[in-house]
């Protein structure tokens, strides 16, 4: 069975993609031999230092680099951190990457330990695996009724799911409109609804819906219409890293 990936539920612990000097980069640019391309996957030049990275990018996927580090070291601008940031990109998209400059630390109104600890932690990630019901179906229709005065009364709403086999009307609440909206639910999206937290996953637009526009963004994926029943028990993983369970913690 397939592994769901839902990601954490609160809010301000997503991880912030900031448009920066390295926001291009996908990876470190290797075929299927360790050799570096001239430009792949954001990364241009430094031929040897790719390869001599995706190396140890091996060793890693083998386990045999357990409890080391590596240390990267050149002139400002000769693409330290594109390199590290490749690294952890070509590994998954779960993999943490923590960049923390010396002024950063200084500046912190913490204790240097404390700063460093913290940025340790965040470069350690941990995969929560749990056990959950959810609802995972295709959205048919999203009927939302918005009242005539505003304030008068809340949103009230009907969401129509089905699987290969059945399909279901389900009413929705403010919080459970509010959630759909976030998330751009419409029609013809493959979504799963986490029935303990009511956590909102779109896993991709349907088969069946992929004629329906011309132009598609290289991030819309197509998935089947899931099958048997609407409700299901699943497996669940949770990426997060330590720093994120610390915050938890200490709410």
């Amino acid at each position: 069975m397939a592994e769901l990936k839902l990601s954490s539920e609160t809010r301000d612990l997503t991880r912030v993609e900031r448009i920066g000097a390295h926001s291009h980069i996908r990876g470190l640019g290797l075929d299927s031999a360790l050799e570096p391309r001239a430009v792949s996957e954001g990364m241009v030049g430094q031929t040897s230092a790719r390869k001599a990275a995706g190396v140890i990018l091996q060793m890693i996927k083998d386990g045999k680099i357990a409890g080391r580090a590596v240390l990267i070291a050149g002139q400002p601008g000769t693409g330290k951190t594109a390199i590290a940031m490749g690294m952890a990109k070509s590994l998954g998209l779960e993999t943490p990457f923590a960049m923390i400059s010396g002024s950063e630390i200084f500046s912190l109104e913490m204790s240097k330990t404390e700063a460093l600890m913290q940025a340790l932690r965040k470069a350690i990630g941990v995969r929560i695996k749990e056990e959950t019901e959810i609802i995972e179906g295709e959205v048919v229709e999203v009927q939302i009724d918005r009242p005539a005065v505003a304030g008068a009364a809340s949103k009230t709403g009907k969401l129509t799911l089905k699987t290969t086999e059945m399909e279901t009307v389900y009413d929705l609440g403010a919080k459970m409109i509010e959630a759909l909206g976030k998330e751009k639910v419409q029609s013809g999206d493959v979504i799963a609804i986490d029935k303990a937290s009511g956590k909102i996953t779109k896993l991709g637009r349907s088969f069946a819906r992929s004629r329906d526009y011309d132009a598609m963004g290289p991030q819309v994926k197509f998935v089947q219409c899931p099958d048997g029943e609407l409700q299901k028990r699943k497996e669940v993983v949770h990426c997060v890293t330590l720093h994120e369970i610390d915050v938890i913690n200490s709410r």
